[in-house]
């Protein structure tokens, strides 16, 4: 067996972190692993039209079924409330082979969260199961030319007019701009009560006022500007109460920023097979350069920092999972223990993310000159990973989160 085929093959049999023993998760992640090395893997190389290719991953995921794990079961799903167990699976695996599949499939996730978490039971019908099914794509419209990680300084805003709302504002970086089907917007419909004054309401395609325009940035990613312009918007549209909005943001955000670690988890597992791989069937001065200790101490810490992260991401998800289960059963959640999940899904992003650009940079490394060879897995790899640190919280963002939770008095 060659070096590439047995690393693969290692791969396939890796065990699910401690945190996760359980057989349903197990069969996941195999059947995740199986079906993108199967339909994912032979797709992934990048296309002019990125977009196209992207919305073709989607019907796979979809057809799959894997695009069921954003919704609950009551509307086309698979777990009675969204597992996040079970989306950093699936995450982690499709991340492996292809980060726009990864995209897509999260996408559907980001985008519908708000409304399982505070739609009516109208909206989750008209949404959610199409959701599921793959027919609509969705996706979460907060950031803005002068407002990302500061969200409370968004100035979208929501005024009502009879029956409907008119939104007026600029959407920037938003993932899927021009190929969703609708729109969570976050904008204020009382601007001047800062971050209580925001509210979330969808905003479908075709409504009159939307326009979008793609961006280009260093790996493909269908991603825009959503401008807004007298955009109206019927008033059942709203999520939850006026004012929940960044209630809703901070609570999507804390499930599926554990997700974000997961698909850096998955990028920098990658660039480890590649890098033992390719370590096994070098050979420089007589030698393969596994064989030279600076490079085997390299794949040590390597490894070592993967495994931290699977911890991190999974002991996150694990009470993210436990956390929603209780309070379905009506527990009360304390201070502490919201303080607690906040700190999990931070510390997952964070080390996740600056672990897998430290993996992926060393296994580039190890590669030399061909790692920067335009079109070597380890050259993609490289910059597919580098907006994981930006986006939902950018590294420094979760720092502040983190210290903040150590240092703020208990509430008395």
């Amino acid at each position: 067996m060659c070096a590439e085929a047995a690393s693969r093959e290692a791969a396939s049999k890796m065990t699910v972190p401690p945190t996760l023993y359980d057989p349903e998760y197990e069969g996941l992640a195999q059947r995740v692993e199986n079906f993108s090395r199967a339909k994912i893997d032979p797709r992934s190389g990048e296309e002019a039209d990125y977009i196209a290719q992207g919305l073709a991953l989607l019907r796979l995921l979809a057809q799959e079924g894997l695009a069921r794990y954003v919704v609950p079961a009551a509307y086309g799903g698979i777990h009675p409330s969204v597992d996040i167990r079970s989306v950093c699976l699936i995450r982690r695996g499709l991340a492996r082979y292809s980060a726009l599949a990864d995209t897509m499939f999260a996408m559907q996730g980001l985008g519908s969260y708000p409304i399982t978490l505070a739609g009516s039971e109208d909206l989750k019908k008209r949404y959610l199961p199409r959701v599921a099914s793959g027919e609509l794509i969705s996706t979460f419209a907060l950031t803005e030319p002068q407002a990302g990680s500061d969200a409370a300084s968004l100035q979208t805003t929501a005024r009502r007019d009879g029956n409907d709302y008119i939104l007026d504002g600029h959407k920037k970086f938003i993932s899927n701009a021009g190929v969703a089907d609708f729109y969570v917007v976050f904008a204020k419909t009382d601007p001047a009560q800062g971050r209580k004054g925001i509210s979330a309401i969808v905003v479908e395609k075709s409504c009159p006022g939307l326009t979008t325009q793609r961006l280009e940035v260093i790996a493909p990613h269908p991603i825009g500007e959503v401008r807004l312009e007298g955009c109206r918007v019927p008033r059942e549209n709203l999520l939850g109460q006026e004012g929940e909005g960044y209630s809703l943001v901070m609570r999507t955000l804390e499930a599926f920023r554990t997700t974000v670690g997961a698909a850096a988890l998955g990028l920098a597992e990658r660039a480890m097979e590649e890098a033992l791989g390719y370590a096994k069937k070098r050979v420089q001065f007589g030698k393969s350069l596994s064989e030279f200790q600076g490079l085997r101490f390299m794949l040590a810490e390597m490894a070592t920092e993967l495994e931290a992260s699977r911890l991190l991401v999974f002991q996150a998800a694990r009470r993210l999972d436990e956390a929603r289960r209780a309070a379905s059963a009506g527990a009360v959640s304390t201070g502490k223990d919201d303080a607690s999940l906040v700190l999990a899904s931070s510390m997952a992003k964070l080390y996740a993310t600056e672990s897998a650009q430290r993996v992926i940079d060393q296994a580039l490394q190890i590669h030399g000159g061909i790692g920067v060879l335009r079109g070597s897995v380890v050259e993609r790899l490289y910059r597919e990973v580098r907006a994981l640190r930006v986006y939902e919280g950018t590294s420094e963002i979760q720092k502040e989160i983190i210290s903040h939770q150590l240092l703020k008095s208990p509430k008395q």
